[in-house]
């Protein structure tokens, strides 16, 4: 019976709501695992960084440090967000100790005018 009411609370449990774009654009690092459906952009570029541990006692790298990571990269780009970001669990090979692979979208959100030209060109 237990088992039974643990799974229907599982199945409850509602996905958290992917921020738009009025949140994004005040998020200190602006990264975010979904898309961003309220506000029309451009891809500038896939990013792909790997995070790996200091030493072989480190922690594995956070989700908050691979997103740092992920902004950096875009932000030299000319990046206003990174969309669809990605990474994979903390796995040690070649000189590290430990380390997660990432990528994700560097995006450039249109301006005003660039939505409204698209809209007349339609």
């Amino acid at each position: 019976m237990l088992l039974f009411a643990l799974a229907l609370a599982v199945q409850n449990i509602a996905p958290a709501p992917v921020p738009g774009y009025a949140e994004v654009r005040v998020m200190p690092v602006p990264v975010i695992a979904g898309d961003i459906n309220d506000r029309p952009y451009r891809v500038i570029g896939e990013i792909r960084v790997n995070v790996a541990k200091a030493t072989y006692f480190s922690r594995d790298p956070s989700e908050a440090k691979v997103y740092r990571e992920l902004w950096e990269r875009a932000r030299k780009l000319g990046a206003d967000a990174v969309v669809n970001a990605r990474y994979s669990e903390a796995v040690p090979g070649g000189w590290t100790y430990g380390r997660r692979k990432a990528s994700g979208q560097a995006v450039k959100f249109l301006s005003d005018v660039e939505i409204a030209r698209r809209e007349i060109t339609r």
